[in-house]
């Protein structure tokens, strides 16, 4: 029987296999020439924009949405073929990853005319990027009590007060798809009053603090807005349908292979070594759950290409992604006589620790799993 998490096959795609293997050419000449280093968890902390650049000009940015904005007008399917084999090499990513997966299309559905004329093109080529302006210092990810807020002044404009946080890469960014107050909290809809804003990062008035990592990283920061003037034209869709907005742009965010793949370089390099039986069977065991998920993510790009908004199976990819994520580093941990350390020599020891370190954000960022968990029982009416 048909139920809110049954999805029809992806279908099989000629033209993703294509550029897959256009893609994997690129990439090993780009590390043949020296020009990145396989890394873990690279769609969050590998920050090139030289390389996001070169992924622009080589039209796998943008890839979508329609050439009149700078898109190139492919599938679904060939833009996943193209994000797979990014994440599987541990290429540099970072830069571009949110406004290509989300906030682009955000504009795409939600933007004025003038929004995508000036600001899709950009992200197209490579050159312009985003960050997710949701989370609050005491909102976690229950989203529905911020109290980051936004007035209107004499002039129209917007006039935000607040602070948000877990802004990966804000410090690199151009701007932020900003959740805001428009109207007071309603105990009885707690999900009215909030609206968009696209919020240009380098407004006065605004403060970009890091909040570091395990291993003194920095692509999480805090951002502060006082007194910060936005133009009223630069409202995302309808003033008090954030909610609904913010809903469906955490489909896009929580169901692609970055959501199961961000320790894949320790698992392949894992995988290329293993020959005793204890890390043959945690290859068999892990290749079996990776395969799963992928099956299901590829059906949920299958269906956004349909024109769906699959967003109880996105919550499901990435609550069992993320958790899988993690165990890939913990199998390996017990199956290896290879000491974790970021200055090793060995590149298994140093994508362990790499794993290790970036654990505990898998699970969390994107919403917690517990809040998917929730949003996956009330799809199938069981809360």
């Amino acid at each position: 029987m048909p139920s809110t998490l049954t999805l029809a096959p992806a279908p099989t795609s000629e033209a993703a296999e294509r550029v897959r293997l256009e893609v994997r050419e690129f990439l090993a000449k780009e590390l043949a020439a020296g020009s990145f280093e396989t890394h873990v968890d690279t769609w969050l902390s590998g920050v090139d924009p030289d390389f996001s650049k070169k992924l622009g000009e080589q039209g796998w940015l943008g890839m979508t949405w329609p050439k009149e904005y700078g898109g190139h007008e492919r599938t679904a399917m060939e833009r996943y073929a193209v994000t797979e084999e990014l994440l599987a090499a541990g290429a540099p990513v970072a830069a571009h990853w949110i406004a290509d997966r989300q906030s682009g299309p955000n504009l795409l559905r939600y933007g004025t005319e003038a929004q995508r004329r000036e600001i899709l093109p950009k992200i197209a080529a490579g050159e312009c990027f985003f960050v997710i302006g949701m989370s609050e210092p005491d909102s976690g990810s229950d989203l529905a009590s911020i109290r980051t807020k936004a007035e209107r002044n004499a002039d129209g404009d917007w006039v935000v007060n607040g602070a948000k946080v877990w802004t990966s890469n804000a410090h690199h960014s151009h701007y932020a798809i900003t959740l805001v107050r428009t109207a007071p909290a309603d105990s009885a809809n707690r999900h009215a009053g909030m609206s968009q804003l696209l919020v240009d990062l380098s407004t006065p008035g605004i403060t970009i603090n890091p909040i570091r990592i395990l291993d003194g990283g920095h692509h999480f920061n805090e951002v502060v807005f006082e007194d910060v003037v936005i133009p009223g034209d630069m409202l995302l869709g309808e003033e008090g349908a954030g909610w609904n907005q913010v809903t469906a742009e955490l489909a896009f965010e929580r169901s692609g292979p970055e959501r199961f793949l961000s320790t894949f370089p320790l698992f392949a390099e894992f995988a290329r070594r293993a020959s005793s039986p204890a890390e043959l069977a945690t290859v068999g065991r892990l290749s079996a759950r990776l395969l799963s998920l992928r099956q299901l993510s590829l059906r949920i790009a299958a269906a956004l290409d349909r024109g769906e908004l699959p967003d109880i199976p996105a919550a499901l990819v990435k609550d069992v992604g993320t958790t899988f994520e993690g165990d890939v580093a913990e199998e390996i941990r017990k199956v290896v006589d290879v000491p974790a350390s970021l200055d090793s020599p060995d590149p298994l020891a140093r994508a362990l620790a790499e794993a290790q370190l970036h654990s505990p954000g898998y699970t969390l960022r994107g919403g917690t799993n517990e809040i998917l968990r929730g949003i996956v029982a009330r799809g199938l009416g069981l809360r």
